[in-house]
């Protein structure tokens, strides 16, 4: 039983921007005997955000769903797996990942209809954003990411030490210039130095800020016919929270998506597959891709990597149940090539 709205932030920004990194610091604020739940949404088909956020901390739950689904209008996933979250966690705080792919208005309209007003206080959108990709048509030309802007209460300019001359001011007059209708949605904007990770703190406002009413826009969104029942978090049997994938008889499962313009292939590898190391770093850096995550076995212990427009960043791990590999591109991948490459630098280890 729900005995009152839950405070609830959706963490929206386009891919590699560090949403997964921002949410790992926002935990690391979470006050002693408070439970918080994370939905996490992610374009490609096998999840790895959920294996590099699960060693944050006790008293934090986790829900997937890959495959870009949750921000499809009034989509029922969502709303499925946002009440197994709330049954199953009954958390003091519920944060709402959107894939860097989704469509993050349909997520706050859906948030915001009635049959949640009782069970959700919708608190500030948060958009992440690096200020140096206004002025790249591939990202100032993408409807999502200007919508991603649109809704937000909160932009969050990351990687701001890598920043030069007038790149933030010029995030701001974007914002400012794109958007002259948000009327009184004005947004906050702060900044995050790339180099912050999960133990640097927060600034108070910043936190203040994020627990603020969401700013929705003057024109009300229109009530939807609810698809749930009248009580919709107790109506569905909950789920695993993360989901164990079915493998071919290799140990192995290959998934495919795209949409929006882009394309995505992910491998999950069963536990006994190790890596090596040196030559993951080398597959990695040879691909001419938009993104890459993985969080991977090798033969130097268990590690995640993140890749972004070339910049690599590489994390160790304490805890892995397989090895999870996501590429993500503007054009088709050789996914034959690309997995004879990553059979070639593994070997499977007998327990």
């Amino acid at each position: 039983m729900i005995l009152k709205p839950i405070p609830t932030n959706v963490i929206t920004g386009f891919l590699g921007v560090g949403k997964t990194s921002f949410i790992k610091q926002l935990l690391a604020t979470k006050p002693e005997g408070e439970t918080w739940a994370i939905l996490v949404n992610e374009f490609g088909e096998v999840g790895i955000d959920g294996a590099l956020l699960s060693g944050s901390g006790e008293s934090i739950e986790i829900r997937e769903v890959a495959g870009g689904c949750l921000c499809c209008a009034a989509s029922v996933p969502m709303q499925v797996a946002i009440n197994q979250l709330i049954a199953k966690a009954k958390p003091d705080r519920l944060l709402i990942e959107p894939t860097g792919l989704g469509h993050p208005q349909e997520v706050v309209k859906l948030l915001s209809q009635p049959h949640y007003q009782n069970v959700i206080a919708l608190k500030s959108t948060v958009c992440l954003v690096d200020a140096r990709k206004v002025s790249d048509e591939r990202y100032s030309g993408h409807d999502i990411f200007n919508q991603q802007l649109r809704v937000a209460d909160i932009v969050l300019a990351t990687k701001s030490d890598l920043y030069r001359d007038r790149e933030f001011q010029e995030l701001t007059d974007y914002v400012e210039q794109a958007f002259p209708s948000k009327g009184p949605k004005q947004s906050t904007f702060f900044l995050l130095s790339m180099l912050a990770n999960a133990q640097t703190s927060l600034s108070a406002q910043l936190l203040a800020s994020l627990d603020s009413a969401a700013k929705l826009p003057k024109k009300a969104f229109s009530p939807q016919k609810s698809l749930l029942t009248p009580e919709p978090i107790s109506v569905f049997e909950i789920a695993p929270a993360l989901v164990e994938p079915e493998l071919d008889e290799r140990g192995v499962l290959v998934k495919h998506n795209s949409g929006e313009g882009f394309y995505s292939c992910g491998w999950v590898f069963d536990l006994s597959y190790e890596f090596n190391f040196d030559e993951m770093i080398h597959i990695i850096k040879s691909l001419d891709v938009t993104r890459v995550k993985a969080v991977l076995i090798t033969d130097e212990g268990i590690a995640g990597f993140n890749v972004i427009d070339g910049e690599m960043n590489v994390v160790e791990l304490d805890d892995t149940m397989d090895s999870r590999l996501e590429i993500i591109s503007l054009s088709p991948l050789e996914v034959d090539k690309l997995e004879a490459q990553l059979f070639a630098v593994s070997k499977r280890i007998s327990f």
